[in-house]
């Protein structure tokens, strides 16, 4: 299969995470829902973040997000940079921006859910993972950029 439609298709989990899962949410409860738009900001900011991660995975990494199809090199431009898991951290985005949209407890709730369930996985697989698979590289990267988030821009693009 081309790398695009891999791409495309593991695109599909960010879009259920984000996006599906909270309208859903907001949809089938029966009370009245308003939107405040201060909740676009960080769903806007939070997508674009995710759509610049999948394009570097897909061009730079020459893999996808997809954990059947992971990058076969380690990506440390752009957003990842600042963060080790930016796509994490936009999806977050994405879903503290529904909560505010929409002002729900229960997006907030299911929100803190995926959070915690991220942090899991890159604690218990991904970064393991990358340490067997990438080595020293990835040590020079991990003591350089942070798990999360950080403003203050970093060398960690010039890792070999």
């Amino acid at each position: 299969m081309p790398l695009l439609v891999r791409t495309l298709t593991a695109f599909l989990m960010p879009l259920t995470v984000g996006f599906v899962v909270p309208l859903w949410l907001v949809w089938t409860d029966d009370a009245p829902r308003t939107l405040h738009v201060i909740g676009l900001l960080p769903i806007t900011v939070g997508t674009g973040l995710l759509l610049w991660c999948v394009r570097d995975f897909h061009v730079i990494g020459r893999g996808t997000i997809g954990p059947w199809d992971p990058p076969r090199h380690l990506v440390v431009v752009g957003p990842y940079r600042w963060s080790r898991n930016p796509m994490y951290v936009g999806v977050s985005l994405v879903l503290l921006g529904w909560v505010s949209a929409f002002r729900s407890g229960e997006l907030l709730i299911y929100a803190l859910i995926v959070m915690f369930v991220f942090q899991v996985r890159v604690v218990g697989f991904e970064e393991p993972w990358l340490a067997r698979t990438h080595g020293e590289q990835w040590q020079r990267y991990k003591a350089r950029v942070p798990r999360w988030l950080s403003l203050k821009r970093t060398s960690a693009s010039v890792v070999p």
